[in-house]
């Protein structure tokens, strides 16, 4: 038995949509919609960040640690580095920068790689 066969000989039934039953959204709503998903998924603002790393510096102040949030120029983000208040060195970094430099260069080889013409 085919699968149209399988499918022509099922109990599914369909029934159209008619009368006020709520239809498909039009193209407005759906950049409505759209802009109010985006607004929610937007990074924090920069006092709210700065109000969690004091939260945060204040829990590891008897560890006599800090965080430390840095930017990678290349990747455009931002990674936290926990510094020892004592010897100001760097004890994590979360990711690591050798990370970080590995994933730009791979991007920027492979970007290479594509953009290149023969």
């Amino acid at each position: 038995m085919c699968m149209i066969d399988k499918v022509a000989s099922s109990s599914i039934s369909f029934t159209p949509r008619v009368g006020n039953e709520k239809s498909t959204p039009n193209l407005d709503q759906v950049k409505d919609i759209a802009k109010e998903a985006n607004e929610q998924a937007q990074l924090p603002k920069k006092e709210e960040m700065e109000k969690v790393v004091k939260g945060m510096n204040d829990f590891l102040k008897p560890a006599n640690t800090h965080l430390k949030f840095e930017f990678h120029d290349e990747l455009e983000e931002y990674y936290v580095a926990v510094v020892d208040d004592v010897t100001q060195e760097i004890i994590k970094e979360i990711p690591s920068k050798k990370l970080l430099d590995i994933y730009a260069a791979m991007t920027d080889f492979i970007g290479i790689m594509v953009d290149k013409k023969i």
